[in-house]
């Protein structure tokens, strides 16, 4: 962030932008239309007057532009204008984020905490609070995100089958495959916190 901020900051401004561009919106004062775009301008004024977030730093549209370029999961985007930005994926509020159908992979990937093992075996994988289920197109990816949550547990997704059956897939922007729900049927663990 143009030297002003050391990563714990971006990270905090990032957390904070997803919270208000995936979930609540409006605890910033800020709408998002059908497609879940918000105001840039809006966006940096609301974010410059949280100093628990900043630390009494500046911050303006170059260190937004380097949270969007920089942002690992590559979460955010800009409309083709760069007047408006949103979340790709993962939001838990009625949006469309105009996602294309696409044909998946044979498998696919989903990274979780070994906590939600029997739920999830039971009964598949749900979207829960978000619009989508989100996979992954390979295992590091998804063993990681299993870790954020606890001791993981990776299941491989018959995606192929589930295409097979009917069931519709989304690729993101940003390479995460989406999908409403995974039965159980079409899971198999294939690594669990014995065996790592």
């Amino acid at each position: 962030m143009a030297g002003r901020k050391n990563g714990s900051d971006t990270d905090r401004i990032s957390r904070f932008m997803s919270y208000i561009l995936r979930h609540h919106p409006e605890a910033a004062g800020i709408s998002l239309d059908e497609h879940g775009w918000a105001d840039v301008d809006r966006l940096i004024s609301e974010i410059q007057k949280r100093p628990d977030i900043l630390h009494d730093r500046p911050f303006d549209k170059s260190d937004l532009d380097i949270i969007v370029a920089t942002n690992n999961k590559k979460r955010y985007e800009y409309s083709e204008d760069g007047k408006k930005i949103r979340a790709r994926q993962g939001h838990s509020i009625p949006v469309d984020v105009e996602l294309k159908t696409a044909n998946p992979p044979d498998t696919l990937y989903h990274g979780t905490a070994e906590k939600s093992l029997p739920a999830i075996q039971g009964q598949g994988l749900k979207r829960m609070q978000r619009n989508h289920v989100h996979l992954s197109l390979d295992y590091e990816r998804a063993l990681e995100v299993g870790r954020r949550h606890g001791k993981p547990v990776v299941f491989a997704i018959d995606a192929a089958g589930m295409a097979k059956d009917g069931y519709i897939f989304y690729l993101s922007n940003n390479g995460i495959w989406l999908t409403e729900t995974v039965p159980p049927k079409y899971l198999s663990i294939i690594s669990h916190p014995g065996s790592l």
